[in-house]
């Protein structure tokens, strides 16, 4: 648990920053599933979860950004509560728990904002990305639901955002704490894999691990053997003898603060040549990719360092041709790795993306690529000191681009298109670790986890010993 002071202390800095008016932060609701009170798993929004901590539905905060005095907006517990859900600690116990002195029912919330309104205050608030809130913004303040992101306050945005991405020690703790599960969850997976199971025997059981924990996962688990499929959720799919299965997933801890780690394994227990080669091309480009990490430089330099060690190692596996540097320069690459590098991570596992993607990965003089592949690298700006960062290079065989491109004679001069044919049903393989960017360089976060390729089968090749 997290000390309330420490909340209190994050609603100080952001009121001062602001300066003036009231700042609304809500959190988010329960989600029906199928009916009225079947509810999906529920999810604090990140914003919330920062600055008033508690992981529960139904509650709003304000801070007064000229005198920084916060309100929760909450009921208390009644018998109905009780007689479904047991005992409940007060609204009042909850909120003084993470440093908030002051309480109201729900109820009151439209008439504190007309007040204040009234008053000639400005509401500041953050877009909002559930459907739910913007309705419920279009009752409070009389916005409709369509223009609420409109009107979202760019300076709080902005400030929310620079304190939200500096993590403090205490928040690299937690994300290192998440990581460990993270480790538990994919030495999990390593040991269980092998040929005759079916994906969902094996996502089951890591999503299992989060949960022991006493967190959650911190997104939908991808486990595939088509791994050339960047976000599949779905575990439909028999493992068989020489299948790559790639493994992304992460843990989200009792705090809110997530992991996000993958690592791509040979279902048989042994990569063979063609499989250690790109996963060698792409462990290397992971590798060259963190050492490049420090504060002041560009995260799209960085990006284009995994390219083009991914470029060079292509060209000598034989897939790709002629000028590595030119070969990215071009493009040609993003046949196979088709994404950025990485993504913020934090109390969210893409940390700051619902407030704006663009306003956490650009500006500083950098604007978004039109370039196929560079244009989905969601932070391309200065690196800081106190960021945590994904880095995640791959290589993937997707047959309809493979195809598209060969058709249309896409970046010709630098694919070898005919030895591709030869590689059709290849997979994909994608290498991923959570880092900290220091005052003067990196430091890779929680318990190493295995990914060199010798690691790997060396951990699968003890479990299959132990289960003969």
């Amino acid at each position: 648990m997290i000390d309330g002071a420490v909340f209190a202390e994050r609603r100080a800095r952001l009121a001062e920053q602001v300066g003036d008016g009231l700042i609304l932060l809500p959190g988010n609701e329960l989600s029906p599933m199928n009916y009225a009170e079947n509810y999906y798993g529920f999810r604090q929004d990140g914003s919330f979860r920062y600055y008033f901590g508690l992981n529960i539905p139904g509650l709003v905060g304000t801070i007064d950004a000229n005198t920084s005095e916060a309100t929760l907006f909450g009921h208390e517990p009644t018998i109905d509560d009780v007689i479904w859900t047991g005992p409940q600690p007060s609204f009042r116990d909850l909120a003084a728990s993470v440093g908030v002195g002051q309480t109201s029912p729900p109820a009151l919330l439209i008439d504190y904002l007309e007040a204040e309104v009234d008053a000639g205050r400005d509401v500041r608030y953050l877009p909002q990305y559930r459907p739910e809130n913007r309705l419920g913004f279009e009752r409070l303040l009389g916005i409709p639901a369509g223009k609420v992101d409109e009107r979202a306050d760019r300076e709080l945005m902005a400030a929310v955002l620079a304190q939200r991405l500096v993590k403090s020690e205490l928040e690299i703790a937690e994300i290192e704490r998440a990581v460990g599960v993270s480790r538990d969850m994919h030495l999990l997976a390593m040991r269980t894999v092998r040929p005759g199971l079916w994906e969902r025997e094996v996502a089951g059981r890591v999503r299992g691990e989060a949960l022991a924990a006493g967190g959650d996962v911190s997104f939908p688990i991808i486990f595939s053997v088509h791994g050339e499929v960047l976000h599949n959720h779905t575990w439909t799919n028999q493992m068989e003898e020489g299948d790559l299965v790639v493994h992304d997933s992460g843990a989200v801890t009792d705090t809110g603060y997530c992991s996000d780690i993958t690592r791509t394994l040979p279902v048989s227990g042994r990569f063979d040549a063609r499989q250690r080669s790109v996963y060698e091309a792409v462990l290397g480009a992971q590798l060259a990719a963190i050492e490049a990490m420090k504060p002041g430089v560009p995260f799209r330099d960085v990006h284009l360092v995994a390219a083009r060690e991914i470029a060079r190692a292509l060209t000598d596996i034989g897939l790709m041709k002629g000028d590595p540097d030119e070969a990215v320069a071009a493009g040609a690459h993003a046949l196979f790795m088709p994404h950025g590098l990485g993504h913020m991570m934090g109390v969210d596992v893409h940390d700051g993306e619902a407030i704006d993607e663009n306003l956490v990965g650009y500006g500083d003089g950098f604007e978004r690529s039109t370039q196929f592949g560079l244009s989905s690298l969601r932070l391309a700006r200065p690196l800081a000191p106190g960021w945590v960062v994904t880095v995640e290079p791959g290589a993937y065989f997707i047959p309809e681009l493979i195809q598209r491109w060969r058709s249309d004679g896409t970046c010709a001069a630098f694919i070898d298109y005919d030895e591709l044919q030869s590689w059709q049903g290849f997979g994909g393989i994608r290498i991923e670790d959570d880092v900290l960017v220091t005052d003067d360089a990196y430091r890779v976060l929680g318990p190493a986890i295995p990914k060199d390729p010798d690691d790997v089968e060396n951990v699968m090749a003890e479990a299959a010993d132990r289960r003969l």
